[in-house]
Formats: C-alpha cells, sequence, structure tokens
C-alpha cells in the first residue's frame, strides 16, 4: 500500500504534480475499461440516462484524478454507477413502463407532410432543425417530409414522402 501511495499521493493537500499525472493515466485508462465493458452505446446514444452516467462518471474521475476524493474507493464507486447504469438499461429494454420513465418516448414532429408546431415548439424544434434532419437524410427540404420524429436520443428521423 505504501508504493501505491507514493505513486499516486493520499489527499489534494499532498499531492504532487507527478502523482497527479499517474493519477490522470490511471483514471483515463480505469474509466476507459469501465467504458468499454458497459459498451459503446452507454456513451453513443444520449437519452438522460446516458446523459446522467456521462456527468457523473466526468465528476467522479475528476475527483479520483485531482485526489479531491480517495482514488481506489472513487473507482469503485464509479464501476457501481456503471454497474447500477448496465442493469437499469437492460431492465428499461425488457420492460416498457421502465423504459418509459428512464429514456423517455419519441415525439411526432411531423405526420403526413403536415408540421405539428405545437410539439415543435414544446421541445425546442425549429423548422431549420427540421431542414437540417432532411439534408442528413438526402432529402432536399421540409416539404418532401412524410414524417419526422424527436427520438428519445434526441435525434431528428424523418422519413421522405413516397
Amino acid at each position: 500500500m505504501t508504493v501505491i501511495h507514493a505513486l499516486i499521493g493520499t489527499d489534494a493537500h499532498h499531492i504532487l504534480w507527478w502523482q497527479e499525472c499517474v493519477r490522470a493515466v490511471l483514471a483515463f485508462v480505469l474509466g476507459l475499461a469501465m467504458i468499454r465493458l458497459l459498451g459503446r452505446r452507454a456513451f453513443g446514444e444520449q437519452t438522460p440516462l446516458d446523459i446522467l452516467v456521462a456527468v457523473i462518471m466526468g465528476s467522479n474521475l475528476s475527483r479520483a484524478m485531482t485526489a479531491n476524493a480517495a482514488f481506489f474507493p472513487t473507482i469503485a464507486a464509479s464501476f457501481v454507477l456503471l454497474l447500477v447504469y448496465w442493469l437499469f438499461a437492460h431492465a428499461a429494454a425488457r420492460w416498457h413502463p421502465l423504459g418509459f420513465i428512464i429514456k423517455g418516448t419519441s415525439v411526432t414532429l411531423v405526420s403526413d407532410g403536415e408540421l405539428d408546431r405545437g410539439a415543435m415548439r414544446r421541445h425546442g424544434v425549429s423548422e431549420a432543425d427540421l431542414a437540417e434532419a432532411a439534408r442528413r437524410s438526402a432529402i432536399a427540404g421540409v416539404d418532401e417530409l412524410h414524417e419526422a420524429r424527436l427520438e428519445r436520443s434526441g435525434k431528428i428521423s424523418v422519413i421522405p414522402r413516397s
């Protein structure tokens, strides 16, 4: 244990610059390992659950890196957080009501070519946002959309008119 304390220090008031560098490398490697164990979907899609996990993971790893919290207990807490995330994500995939609570639902913004301006206002989506989503799908403009939905991830998916 003495060797570990010599490498990473003990607390924020007694940590040397190179010990913080060692902590940074360890936090990076262990954080990456945790995320890889969880799978790319955890940080690839941005549902409310994903965003919360990203914010808390960032906070935990920064506290471990700067010695504002004990290194190994903070890393352990990060592992527990990712385990809880994994359990919630898998439970939400199998039980629709929990999925609705945790991840939300998609919202129809365009239906049969008609813009739902009320839904667009409620969710902060402009016509320019719809036009961007159309262009990303190789559709010339909003007037060529059959349907558009604001997905749970926050992305807008579009279906062209036939």
